[in-house]
């Protein structure tokens, strides 16, 4: 089974606004890790009626945000990954119902895959200005959110499918907990 890596590292008590905000961020995906990591193909196809959504769904959903978000945000290049053929328009949830015919060593590289981009990406725009600077992201009105704004967002993502992943979890074999053992 594939486990991913659940670590968390604390942020120093004097930390700046980048360093608590990467924290928060990682912590939110060492959770989601967590809960979705070291489970077979029927773990995470396993959905906890009246909902569809599986942990696999989720694993495939984040890692088509992360992908999607370091394209629009970030590089300005087409995401990485398989979604870059797909046509969303006309199966919107695709990444929820195909991830049942990846395997879960498919479906974790996706999205560790994914982290370890948007993290490079990430990393690499912060070193050039900050949090203040806008994204490439353009709205039809012609403003760009700033990176603050993206991180939040990321993070907003995150939190709100922990608590899913933490249900589903628990639905599946019982795990439960907050933060990953140490």
């Amino acid at each position: 089974m594939t486990v991913l890596d659940t670590t968390i590292q604390e942020p120093s008590l004097s930390a700046d606004e980048v360093e608590t905000m990467l924290f928060a961020l990682d912590r939110s995906r060492a959770q989601f890790a967590w809960k979705c990591g070291g489970l077979d193909a029927a773990g995470l196809r396993r959905p906890h009626p009246p909902s569809t959504m599986t942990l696999g769904g989720l694993l495939k959903h984040m890692a088509f945000v992360e992908a999607y978000y370091t394209a629009r945000d970030l590089t300005g290049g087409p995401p990485v990954g398989p979604w870059r053929t797909e046509d969303f328009e006309a199966d919107p949830d695709w990444c929820w119902h195909s991830a049942a015919g990846d395997s879960p060593d498919e479906l974790y590289a996706l999205w560790r895959d994914a982290v370890e981009r948007r993290q490079a990406a990430l990393a690499k725009v912060l070193a050039e200005g900050g949090l203040d600077q806008p994204t490439r992201f353009v709205t039809r009105d012609g403003r760009s959110p700033n990176l603050r704004r993206l991180l939040v967002d990321l993070h907003d993502e995150y939190a709100r499918h922990v608590g899913h992943a933490d249900l589903l979890r628990e639905a599946v074999d019982g795990l439960v907990g907050e933060d990953p053992p140490r």
